[in-house]
Formats: structure tokens, sequence, C-alpha cells
């Protein structure tokens, strides 16, 4: 379902630098040091243009994590740092960081006290994952999709859309926020961990309860690319009718692009903020993509321009 007809967007060669810089970034699971000095040299840098100058909690008792808060927050945005790869065992022997899905031949690119790795990703007959390359890795290094950025006038293809753009959708928000919490989590794609310390900060110290997780779904027999927006109403998790219902009459009143998606598996950052002791409710609201957790990973202009907007509604009328 759609809230209103798309339009094709115009994007000048600008638009998606900042999600390209993002992509490239080597962060998986257990390793967002990296994503984390990116951001916050990108929020000291940037924040005198936003309209409001937040505050930035951060440090040994955040891990990795990022809180930046704005004004007096009712409504967090949830977005997830890591990334799916792999870590080198023993031998030529890989293991994957939450579930990657990439064929034979694909370039792995890490860093060792060796150097820098640019490998192979091969199968064995049992469907083990192994790399080539010419000298051993360290075993505990971590390998990435070597990043590949493709854009057209209507699409874009890069390694790690999920979820860099749920973070590019985070920052794009920031720019106009007024009031409301940005979370930058880690270790969403292989078993979570950090959310539920989040999400205890941020209700004890302002009693925010309201959450939107900016992720990246998966198009599907439903959810379409072009189409707009997904609305998530379930996935392996249920969040409350009720609060679900809101968003999408924000969406309608504010005629944003949207589609509906129901699913019975995958989760998120939602599933941690549903199980915490804490009164959170919570929906997931991304753009869907193709080809997930694939080097290949494709999403629509639209959609992004769809969610960026459907985003600032939220966080200012929810």
């Amino acid at each position: 379902m759609t809230a209103a007809k798309t339009k094709n967007i115009k994007s000048d060669a600008k638009s998606y630098e900042l999600l390209k810089q993002l992509c490239a970034i080597h962060a998986p699971s257990g390793e967002e040091a990296p994503m984390t000095r990116f951001l916050l040299d990108y929020i000291k840098r940037e924040k005198k243009h936003w309209k409001v100058k937040p505050q930035v909690f951060h440090g040994e008792d955040f891990q990795d994590c990022i809180v930046v808060k704005f004004g007096k927050p009712r409504t967090a945005i949830f977005a997830h740092m890591d990334s799916i790869g792999f870590t080198v065992r023993y031998f030529n022997q890989l293991l994957p960081i939450g579930s990657p899905d990439a064929e034979a031949g694909t370039r792995l690119v890490g860093e060792d006290r060796q150097g820098e790795i640019d490998c192979e990703l091969l199968f064995d007959h049992e469907q083990h994952a192994l790399y080539k390359f010419g000298r051993a890795i360290d075993r505990g290094t971590s390998l990435t999709y070597k990043p590949i950025f493709k854009e057209t006038t209507t699409h874009i293809q890069t390694p790690y859309l999920d979820n860099r753009l749920g973070i590019f959708n985070a920052l794009k928000v920031a720019e106009t926020l007024k009031d409301g919490v940005i979370v930058f989590s880690c270790w969403e794609e292989h078993g979570g961990g950090s959310v539920p310390y989040l999400a205890k900060f941020i209700y004890e110290k302002w009693k925010v309860k309201q959450a939107l997780v900016s992720d990246i779904t998966w198009a599907t027999d439903g959810v379409y690319l072009g189409k707009g927006v997904a609305i998530s109403m379930r996935d392996r998790n249920i969040p409350r009718k009720s609060y679900v219902e809101k968003i999408i009459s924000l969406a309608e009143k504010n005629k944003v692009p949207y589609q509906l998606e129901v699913e019975g598996v995958g989760s998120s950052d939602g599933r941690e903020l549903q199980v915490s002791p804490y009164p959170f409710d919570w929906c997931f609201v991304g753009a869907p993509e193709e080809h997930p957790h694939t080097p290949h990973e494709r999403v629509h202009k639209n959609d992004v321009d769809s969610m960026i907007k459907l985003y600032t509604v939220l966080m200012k009328e929810l």
C-alpha cells in the first residue's frame, strides 16, 4: 500500500557522498570502533549547521555506541552501526559474522599485523567458507566485502546498505531535528547486546519510551523497490499495533509514500526493546533492498527519499 504516488528523484552527484563514505568503513559486529570514530568526527564537524546543537554521549560506559540528544526528546531513532562479514579462523578457514550471503570469488578486505588484505572468498565441497590469499592471515582478523559503490539516476547498489543507509537516514534527520534522540547501536547483525543498556539510559534519563528502528528491510513478494519506505507491522516480533497505526496515520496525513510489511521472520534492534524491562513502543521503518547481505545490495532512491521524509515527520509529530 502507498499513501501517494512516488516521483522520480533528481539528485546531484554529492547527494550520496556521505552514504558512499559510510559504506566503505570496515565495521563488522564487534569491531564498530572505526564507525564510532567517523560518526563522532562527523557530528562534531556538522552540528554547527544543524537546527539544534545536540548533546553527545559516548565513552566506556557506552562501549562503542553513541547517544545523540536533541531538545526535549519523546522518540528515539535506533540505527545499528555494524555489518556482516567473516572472521579468520585457523589455516584458511572463515567463520561468518551474522549471515553473509556471497558467491565464490567475492573480494574480501581487511587488515592484520602484516598489512592490508584483499583476498578471494572460496567454498569447499561442504560449503565451508575459506579465503585465498598469498599468505596466511592472522587468526581473529575480520574481513568484509570490498566496497564497490554504484549509483544511477534511480538506484544505488553497494555492499552494506544494511545498515549504513539507516545511519545515513538518521544523520539527514538530525539536520532539522528539534526534539529527539538518535542511538547508534552495536552487534545487531550478530545477536545484539547493546540495546538493553542504551534503552535503560534513555528511559531513565529522559523517559523516552517510543522508538523507530532505522534499518533496511528486504524486498519480497509484497514489498517492492520504488514504492516507498516500508512500515513493518511485524516480523519475528510483534510491536504494539496501536503504535504502528499512529505511524501509518502520520504517513497518510503527510502524503509520504509507504508500504506495509508483514513478515514472520527477521529481527532487529526492536526485538531487544520489546524484551527489555522498559515500556518501549517500537516500529521498524526502513527502505526495502534487493540482494540482502550480499555484495550487491540495491535500493531505489525514491524509497530513500520517503524514508527520510517519514522519519522527519514522525520525530516532529509522534
